[in-house]
């Protein structure tokens, strides 16, 4: 179902609780509010939709991927750019990693450990920062 964007910055920066399985609804959701808006959004995470879960789903080189509980291990080659967001106004400056390794769980539980780099990463690094109540 596709969900409307939470634009409520007290929500958005709580950060957010640990997924389980019963959580796999939120992201069935949650990919079908990110592809509904795919002109002009790359990731989104649960808090997005109001779901304060440690979800997120973006494009990963032209398919959907959805992490839960997603942590960044390392970070290497730092970066100053600007990002916007579909639950904030504006674009703002911030600093990202041109690389991360992340350990997440796949949508059986399962843990897994990957490289990410360049616009991917920066996506993650995005989607894992609304996780943590940051807001960009």
């Amino acid at each position: 179902m596709v969900r409307e964007i939470c634009r409520e910055q007290s929500f958005l920066a709580q950060k957010a609780e640990p997924a389980t399985p019963a959580d796999l609804p939120v992201a069935v959701d949650l990919l079908e509010t990110l592809e509904h808006h795919k002109d002009g959004c790359v990731g989104m995470a649960a808090n997005m939709i109001g779901v304060n879960k440690r979800i997120i789903a973006f494009d990963n080189d032209g398919h959907y991927m959805v992490m839960f509980n997603p942590e960044i291990l390392r970070k290497s080659g730092p970066y100053e750019t600007e990002e916007g967001c579909l639950s904030l106004t504006g674009v703002r400056p911030t600093k990202r990693w041109k690389t991360i390794k992340v350990q997440w769980q796949n949508e059986n539980f399962q843990s897994r450990v990957k490289n990410f780099s360049g616009w991917t990463a920066q996506i993650i690094q995005h989607e894992i920062d609304h996780c943590e109540g940051i807001l960009i």
